[in-house]
């Protein structure tokens, strides 16, 4: 194992369950054939593996028996074909957080280009600035000002770690009959979500986060009854004969051959979660969160946290009093410690918390950081005021 002080979670945890290196690596070695593809028994093992793994994404988001999982190769391309499938008659009002990463920012600015929809200032679903709270009431009153066509939720913030009330937001914008995205690409396997109580539409997940999986692994979780509109074309392994796409999902969305062996290590991840406990690991990712606070009130820093620690993964952005972004990120990996710095591809997030354009130091945890790795962190800090 790298002797990198590791805090850049946010991006991708790292390490990952010994389990899943195992998985993935045993899966070429002793299988290594596609899914739907064979009627030998080696491609039936390959199928009955994805299956399985959709069963267990299935019980991680305790999903109702409606509901459908679709995998794709990462939470972009899953946004993607959910925000380019809608069916856009232009000039929706689409509502979004201060939080979104440009995998949804940049799809919307397309959508935007093309069917003028409108995200102006007034959709961004209000949040209290001297807080970091979202406001419920407020919330409710844009509503009632500008009727929700589309409303995006980030689950949680990958600048600042706020986490979004989805349940509630969720039934106050399907009472407008809006489509509802939620983002969960920082917290599935992190947080408890229950797809029985959030009323959502489209459920974004992404396994190499807080899943704790591979990359090349994600997807989205859909109503089996939705008419999404495909966004790619090609091969399904089924109805071989029918140029048209399925008409059932997960077919209707995924194209190609997938990446087996990356469903392989996820398999292997989501079972470790539901060893470990979800409950757990939140836990331990929490104590370890409350310790970097800790070490970094020892230092001229300024953290962008939430005033409730119950709505806060994680993730910790800061800047340090009169020294630049970029420099402490380089002393910091001349001393082997490993961090995110700048914009972290949200800039409306950094707009909003007043850190644009020089951004923050993120530091961002898992549940193998230890409290050794926080003591080393501390005196690495206290040299950079050192020197």
């Amino acid at each position: 194992m790298s002797r990198t002080l590791y805090f850049d979670n946010a991006a991708t945890t790292y390490p990952k369950p010994t389990d899943v290196y195992n998985a993935m690596n045993d899966f070429y070695m002793n299988n290594g054939v596609n899914v739907g593809r064979g009627q030998y028994s080696l491609a039936s093992k390959a199928s009955a593996l994805v299956n399985e793994t959709r069963e267990l994404i299935y019980k991680l988001f305790n999903c109702p028996a409606n509901k459908k999982v679709v995998f794709t190769s990462s939470a972009t391309e899953a946004i993607n074909i959910i925000l380019q499938g809608l069916p856009w008659q232009g000039e929706e009002n689409v509502y979004i957080t201060h939080f979104e990463h440009n995998g949804v920012l940049r799809c919307l600015n397309h959508l935007r280009e093309v069917h003028n929809i409108d995200l102006s200032n007034e959709n961004y679903l209000e949040v209290d600035r001297d807080t970091l709270c979202y406001d419920l009431e407020e919330i409710q009153n844009q509503f009632n000002r500008k009727k929700p066509n589309v409303v995006i939720i980030n689950h949680a913030s990958n600048v600042c770690g706020l986490v979004a009330p989805i349940e509630e937001i969720s039934r106050l914008a399907k009472k407008y009959g809006a489509t509802v995205i939620v983002d969960c690409a920082q917290t599935a396997g992190l947080l408890n979500i229950d797809l029985r109580k959030i009323m959502a539409d489209y459920v974004i997940f992404a396994g190499h986060k807080t899943i704790y999986g591979p990359f090349g692994i994600a997807g989205f979780i859909i109503d089996e009854k939705s008419q999404l509109k495909p966004l790619l074309y090609g091969g399904t392994g089924i109805d071989s004969a029918n140029l048209d796409m399925p008409t059932t999902i997960p077919e209707r969305f995924e194209v190609g051959s997938p990446n087996i062996q990356a469903i392989a290590g996820l398999n292997a991840a989501l079972k470790w979660l539901f060893s470990t406990g979800v409950n757990n690991i939140y836990e331990k990712e929490r104590e370890m969160t409350n310790e970097l606070i800790s070490v970094l009130k020892e230092f001229e820093v300024n953290m962008y946290l939430p005033s409730d620690e119950a709505n806060h993964i994680g993730i910790v952005s800061c800047t340090f009093k009169d020294l630049p972004t970029d420099g402490i990120g380089n002393f910091l990996n001349q001393h082997n410690v490993a961090v995110r710095t700048g914009l972290h591809c949200a800039p409306d997030a950094h707009r909003f918390l007043g850190t644009y354009p020089g951004g923050t130091v993120r530091f961002s945890l898992s549940y193998f950081n230890t409290n050794d790795q926080l003591t080393l962190l501390k005196e690495i800090i206290r040299d950079i005021y050192l020197y």
